[in-house]
């Protein structure tokens, strides 16, 4: 009969601890933002600037990983958005021109934590350079 509760007691604090979340998909939460580009020209000149329309920004799921998770394309005014994040860590990036970079290219990332249900996050501009 103890050895029944003591399996009983096991079988119930795994199933709970089991139950935890961890970042990424299977939430209420949401993050939102948008893309703003400085167009240049090859002095390095700003010749316009605008939000971007279709420019994909990526987003990673907690703090240990460095592949994204998913991607958006932004819509015609800049904006994108990321529903049904459970709580946690997440990185949304986004690929910017870099003249001085070895790819031609650089990563404008913001960190931000989803830290109760039900959150919007508006994440600060993502600002890139064409």
């Amino acid at each position: 009969m103890k050895l029944a509760h003591i399996l009983l007691a096991f079988i119930f604090v795994t199933t709970i601890s089991s139950c935890n979340k961890t970042a990424g998909e299977g939430g209420t939460s949401s993050v939102e933002g948008k893309v703003y580009v400085y167009n240049l020209n090859a002095s390095g000149d700003t010749i316009s600037e605008y939000y971007a329309m279709d420019q994909d920004v990526f987003i990673i799921y907690g703090e240990s990983n460095v592949t994204y998770n998913d991607k958006f394309a932004t819509s015609y005014e800049g904006s994108y958005v990321f529903n049904n994040l459970n709580l946690g860590k997440y990185t949304v990036f986004a690929y910017s021109k870099c003249d001085a970079c070895p790819s031609g290219q650089e990563v404008v990332s913001r960190t931000i934590e989803i830290t109760e249900k039900k959150q919007l996050i508006t994440v600060d501009d993502l600002v890139i350079y064409e």
